[in-house]
């Protein structure tokens, strides 16, 4: 019998990747998007997955994918993610478009379950402290302003779940909190941490007051994985439950690298509006979906170090 296949877009990037493993582990027959702008291999971690190279923002190319593969199951993570530019970038809307369409082509053509990454940026950052699905007020909640980030994903998920009602269609919102791991962008929080002090230089931070909760990008991957395979309906909060400050987070590197002497805390101001507390509530994933992360903060900052550190060669 034909394992039954699953379409990963997305799967090229820093999160999508770490998903292809646990579904070939599944016995899922994973065909895997990646952009053709992608220079080099693709990552180790999409051996033994079909691969596509495929622009998802070409008009009608993500429906002509679906079409071509048909697959029982889709895990979309494909979005803009660089660092300092998709918090408000016109190319929000164009992923928004190119979701519905898939949206569409996917219930259309009869597949089981679709599952697509969100995040935490949906929930409103006014009173932001432990987000709880479908009970903590959403960004666009009561006219407040919304970045264009957060209102095409929260417009996204509302299609996935009308589209589920209308065609009969299972489906799960996988909103991602803070992530960590090999290979993320260099200009994101841990890595450029990690790098400066490999370097042997200071790392400029915020006071390092504010509360956050990080997940190792492999943990993410198979959170997703899991997700997919199971009947869990609706958003759930993918994240860890262990929560910890910024400073606190930039200490354990600094430690670990060995020179907590190079951190300088309060050199640089916070971001605007940034709240205090933003953390997710992981109960709908520990006790529905009953997947627990594989790495500890302090492992996987470890993994991570050793990662940077083969790759600068230091």
């Amino acid at each position: 019998m034909e394992r039954e296949k699953v379409l990963v877009t997305g799967a090229g990037g820093f999160l999508g990747r770490h998903s292809v493993p646990p579904l070939i582990e599944r016995g899922l027959r994973v065909h895997a998007a990646v952009s053709p702008r992608a220079s080099g291999a693709a990552p180790a971690e999409l051996d033994g997955a079909v691969l596509h190279r495929v622009n998802l923002l070409d008009p009608g190319a993500g429906a002509a994918l679906l079409r071509a593969v048909r697959p029982a199951y889709w895990l979309h993570f494909a979005w803009i993610a660089k660092p300092g530019v998709y918090w408000r970038s016109d190319e929000n809307y164009r992923w928004l478009d190119a979701g519905r369409a898939m949206l569409a082509q996917f219930a259309d053509q009869g597949g089981k379950r679709a599952v697509i990454a969100g995040s935490c940026a949906e929930y409103a950052t006014t009173g932001a402290g432990l987000c709880i699905e479908r009970q903590t007020a959403l960004a666009d909640a009561a006219g407040a302003a919304v970045t264009p980030y957060a209102e095409c994903k929260l417009a996204l998920q509302r299609e996935l779940e009308a589209v589920g009602r209308r065609a009969g269609r299972s489906s799960a919102w996988g909103r991602i909190f803070l992530q960590f791991g090999p290979a993320e962008h260099p200009d994101r929080l841990v890595p450029s941490v990690i790098r400066r002090l490999l370097a042997n230089q200071e790392a400029l931070c915020s006071h390092g007051r504010q509360v956050r909760s990080f997940l190792h990008a492999a943990d993410v991957g198979g959170a997703f994985a899991a997700l997919l395979a199971s009947e869990v309906q609706g958003p759930i909060n993918v994240g860890s439950d262990r929560s910890i400050t910024l400073a606190g987070l930039v200490d354990m590197i600094a430690a670990q690298i060995g020179r907590s002497d190079l951190v300088r805390l309060g050199a640089n101001p916070p971001a605007a509006a940034e709240p205090a507390i933003l953390v997710p509530d992981t109960r709908r994933l520990r006790d529905e979906l009953r997947w627990t992360p594989k790495f500890e903060l302090g492992t996987g900052l470890a993994d991570t170090i050793a990662w940077w550190r083969e790759e600068l060669g230091c």
